[in-house]
């Protein structure tokens, strides 16, 4: 599964959230692209103060702000 991770630099939340995230790539077969908010206007307006943010590839969001790992499990149908 394809899954967007919304961030910017120098993010200690954004790291802490990627760290959770890629513990379940394997197990989850997660495909991660990162996207700095700040490389399109567009995500800078819509993220700016939600990051970090994790969205499938339908634009549904898994995670955002204080990444959870039980929400990633639960919102990534993970057992």
């Amino acid at each position: 599964m394809k899954v967007f991770f919304y961030t910017k630099e120098k993010c200690p939340l954004c790291d802490k959230g990627l760290e959770k995230l890629k513990s379940l790539e394997d197990s989850a077969d997660l495909e991660i692209e990162m996207r700095d908010i700040y490389s399109k206007d567009e995500w800078l307006e819509k993220y700016q103060i939600r990051i970090p943010v994790i969205e499938d590839g339908g634009g549904r969001v898994i995670d955002e702000g204080i990444i959870s790992k039980e929400e990633l499990v639960k919102n990534l149908n993970l057992k």
